[in-house]
């Protein structure tokens, strides 16, 4: 077990810059299935013309404009997969902080197949924009190391990046958005260069988790150790707004918006609950209780639930999205610490890691049953499973469009 004042030492010190995979070419990341524009309706032309028929606001310049202006996760149906990414072998990427490799669980006989060597301290695995590329951010190692799911080998040299503490990109593919947390910053690089675009200092502490508005135009970040969120103008890779969460020594985690893109929630691991805000207005939010350490946030293939791992009860809890109501919580069997991961391509499993028991669960999403408990390393965090369904990534262990 980690304890967690070290795990907090350890967050507070380290922070993230970049990198990232090559921007794709109009019409690379299309989603499945055959159409009269050979896309079938679901890469970035089909979606064009749908959206412009819907009448969807303007996005993002080069952002893929979504499938259904209802539904932000219209794209990630169960088993849509991407034809960059159908052919790629089912696996779980494991990166265990502690023990300096990634674990690689076969999905169908949930038996870990190969453990990989990495750099000091992996904190995430991250599918980079383009889906054809896994990073693994060494936070102490400073370096990210790329692994191609079409194998699930380390492709290539490990690229110097200083401090990766956590990866997202921006919605048109054009720039990785590296959180440096003990820096201050938040730092824009180029996706085929790497080269720093800008450098925008923040003045909260913890930088670290974020999600992307419908439109693409701004994103909100959790900063973990002073309690505090930020919005974020994409275009501009300017901070534009700030605010103190309403809860003595609140540390905000995961952050994710909903299928509607009206809602937004943050979870928050000493308020035991998700925060919920209008992330347009970004007035000040209201607490919904879930359970002790509620951490991270995954929605279901549906676009109707979303699954809450509260990390110290060792628990799921389940909120209906349409109604904004939690239905169920899934306690697991022995207990444990659920913290990253992500649903399964076909929707039936939610995979998490165990941060402080050196362990993944596999969790059945129709009744919530622990359906395996697969020993890792030490530390294990954001784990990946990949491939999912979607047309591109906006990082961490996979927020897909």
């Amino acid at each position: 077990m980690i304890p967690f004042s070290s795990r907090r030492a350890s967050f507070r010190t380290h922070a993230v810059f970049a990198v990232v995979s090559s921007l794709l070419v109009a019409g690379l990341v299309a989603g499945c299935g055959g159409g009269e524009d050979g896309d079938g309706g679901r890469g970035p032309r089909g979606a064009r013309s749908q959206g412009a028929a819907r009448g969807m606001p303007q996005g993002l310049p080069g952002m893929p404009p979504l499938l259904d202006p209802d539904d932000l996760y219209a794209a990630d149906r169960p088993n849509a997969l991407s034809p960059v990414v159908k052919d790629f072998p089912s696996r779980v990427y494991v990166p265990n902080t502690e023990s300096d490799t990634v674990s690689v669980i076969d999905p169908e006989t949930y038996k870990v197949i190969e453990t990989i060597p990495v750099g000091r301290q992996p904190q995430h695995v991250v599918p980079s924009w383009d889906l054809k590329t896994l990073w693994v951010n060494n936070d102490r190692g400073h370096t990210l190391t790329p692994i191609d799911p079409a194998t699930g080998k380390v492709a290539g040299k490990p690229v110097d990046v200083h401090d990766p503490y956590n990866l997202y990109f921006t919605p048109d593919g054009k720039y990785a958005v590296v959180m440096a947390s003990m820096d201050r910053e938040l730092v824009f690089r180029d996706a085929h260069t790497m080269k720093r675009m800008k450098t925008e200092h923040v003045d909260c502490l913890g930088v670290n988790h974020a999600d992307f508005s419908p439109d693409g135009r701004y994103f909100i970040v959790s900063c973990e150790f002073s309690g505090e969120l930020l919005k974020v103008d994409t275009a501009r890779m300017k901070v534009i707004a700030k605010q103190k969460l309403p809860f003595e020594g609140a540390m905000p985690q995961d952050v994710k918006i909903s299928s509607d893109g009206k809602t937004w929630y943050v979870a928050d691991m000493i308020a035991d609950g998700v925060w919920v805000l209008d992330g347009d207005k970004f007035t000040e939010p209201w607490l919904m209780k879930t359970g002790k350490g509620a951490h991270g946030l995954y929605v279901s293939r549906d676009s109707k639930s979303m699954y809450i791992s509260n990390r110290g009860e060792g628990s799921v809890s389940v909120l209906d999205l349409p109604s904004r109501k939690l239905v169920k919580k899934w306690e697991l069997p022995e207990g444990g610490s659920p913290d990253m991961g992500g649903v399964s391509a076909d929707g039936k499993v939610l995979w998490l890691s165990g941060r402080y028991d050196s362990e993944v669960y596999a969790i059945d999403t129709r009744d919530g049953h622990q359906i395996a408990k697969i020993k890792v390393g030490d530390g294990p965090h954001g784990l990946a499973v990949y491939p999912q369904p979607g047309r591109y990534s906006l990082g961490h262990t996979g927020i897909f469009r």
